[in-house]
């Protein structure tokens, strides 16, 4: 190559040439207004040494949703696939630039064809090397060739749809992941309920121990001065261990309840909820189908209708010709694989056009326009479905509201009742057993009345999560409490 240093200038260009033109469109996409930039989820210390950590933190509703939408497993594993749908649209996109290669190649023969095209690269063919017997029976030649090739896309109508299908598909694949941001937003809602409501049947527990452990002291009263029976105090304590059972197990269940928030948020050990009731209030039901329609899923439905369409015109792009440039730049040597005594190079243009391929393409053609067809109607069901959904929800709210209206009357009513009949029993009126019923009557109408409240929220979380505003409900709802 000392003998060619034009070489090293074409070398150059050729090697610099791809980088430019990659780095030009890289730095664009880096300063583009409102691009999305996707950032490693940060590693955090391993599930055993987070359970063995420091004490147990309480938050509210707010807090705790933030902390799932940045630490929760799912979130973070479709993080990843979302990169790398991102760099698939890189990926194809990186066909339209330049392809430049290099191949260096060593070649010993003695065949009289690759012998003379040897010493014609190597330019060492001599008047002499034309004599008959060295043509057709030449020695052995050594040949070390090195070169460079570049090959270039100037038109292809399959590579240009093939493109808007990656970049559609990667919207669409955007807005599945912020459809699961509102997924896991309900579940870390429906977790956050399943404490306070825990803690609230706990409470409900150590109530009812309260009043049975007052029935059993009224019991022995009257035993010690002869009013009453033995029989009564034994009914009594019976009651009230079966009470302190029930205490046992809604303090397990608050443990649990305060894990599994733990969990949804990320993290290995349990999560106390700060909050402790929230005011419900509804909009008319057409402001919930007007934003379902809206909902991210529906709208990647909708992305994947358009990719569909997108596939038809990837399927007929097989009509068309494609058109690209080849360049090739190559020394040869017949001593040193680094030197060249001879160099040569190619540039070419060509245009390729597939007239007949046995229909494949018809065929091709007919099958992307069956997938529009379907696409078309599985998007019809699906807004039609979240439409239900909504309006079901919205149902689901408005008797959730008449319950709890009809189970804190029932606890008022249940209150009353044992008001009279502790009254009677203390007169010698009623039994033991008639105090003790109308406590399991009280012990059950707070229970329904704590289960109604939480069904309450959680179906009025899930009107949000189904109408696409769960967000804005959570932001709404928690002004009320926090």
């Amino acid at each position: 190559m000392r003998r060619y240093p034009f070489a090293f200038l074409f070398l150059f260009l050729f090697l610099t040439l791809p980088v430019l033109l990659l780095a030009v469109p890289a730095a664009s996409a880096a300063a583009a207004p409102g691009a999305q930039v996707l950032t490693a989820p940060e590693k955090k210390a391993g599930p055993a040494a987070q359970a063995q950590g420091g004490p147990e933190q309480a938050v509210n509703l707010r807090q705790a949703v933030r902390a799932a939408l940045r630490d929760n497993p799912e979130i973070k594993a479709r993080h990843w696939a979302l990169r790398a749908s991102e760099e698939a649209v890189g990926v194809q996109r990186g066909y339209f630039y330049p392809s430049l290669s290099f191949e260096s190649r060593y070649l010993r023969t003695d065949n009289p064809t690759y012998a003379f095209m040897a010493k014609l690269d190597q330019q060492r063919f001599s008047a002499s090397d034309f004599a008959i017997d060295k043509l057709n029976s030449p020695a052995s030649v050594n040949d070390f060739q090195n070169s460079f090739k570049l090959d270039q896309v100037i038109y292809s109508r399959r590579l240009i749809e093939a493109l808007k299908m990656s970049r559609e598909d990667r919207a669409a694949k955007g807005l599945d992941f912020d459809r699961l941001r509102q997924k896991v937003t309900m579940e870390t809602v429906r977790a956050y309920l399943g404490v306070i409501t825990a803690r609230n049947f706990l409470g409900a527990a150590k109530k009812a121990v309260e009043d049975t452990a007052e029935h059993e002291r009224l019991a022995k009263l009257r035993f010690g001065s002869g009013l009453g029976l033995y029989s009564d105090v034994l009914r009594a304590d019976a009651a009230l261990k079966e009470a302190q059972s029930g205490e046992a197990r809604a303090q397990s269940a608050y443990e649990v309840a305060k894990r599994a928030l733990g969990l949804v948020m990320g993290r290995a050990e349990s999560v106390d909820a700060l909050g402790t009731g929230y005011k419900v209030e509804l909009d008319p039901v057409g402001t919930y189908y007007a934003s379902a329609e809206e909902r991210p899923d529906i709208k990647a439905i909708e992305a994947r209708y358009k990719n569909a369409k997108n596939a038809v015109a990837l399927a007929t792009s097989g009509y068309y010709p494609e058109i690209g440039a080849r360049g090739q730049y190559q020394w040869n040597d017949h001593r040193s694989p680094i030197d060249g005594e001879g160099s040569s190079y190619q540039v070419a243009a060509f245009l390729r056009w597939s007239i007949f391929d046995g229909t494949r393409r018809e065929h091709e053609v007919s099958q992307a326009k069956s997938r529009v067809h379907e696409a078309r109607e599985g998007l019809d069901g699906a807004k039609k479905e979240a439409l239900f959904k909504v309006f079901a929800a919205y149902q689901d709210v408005q008797e959730a509201q008449k319950s709890l209206d009809y189970a804190r009357a029932e606890l008022a009513s249940a209150r009353e009742g044992r008001r009279l009949v502790e009254l009677r029993y203390k007169n010698s009126l009623s039994p033991i057993i008639d105090l003790l019923d109308s406590q399991t009557m009280v012990d059950s109408a707070r229970t329904r009345s704590i289960e109604a409240q939480n069904n309450l929220l959680e179906k009025y979380f899930n009107l949000g999560f189904e109408s696409g505003r769960i967000s804005e409900f959570i932001e709404k709802i928690s002004q009320y409490s926090e």
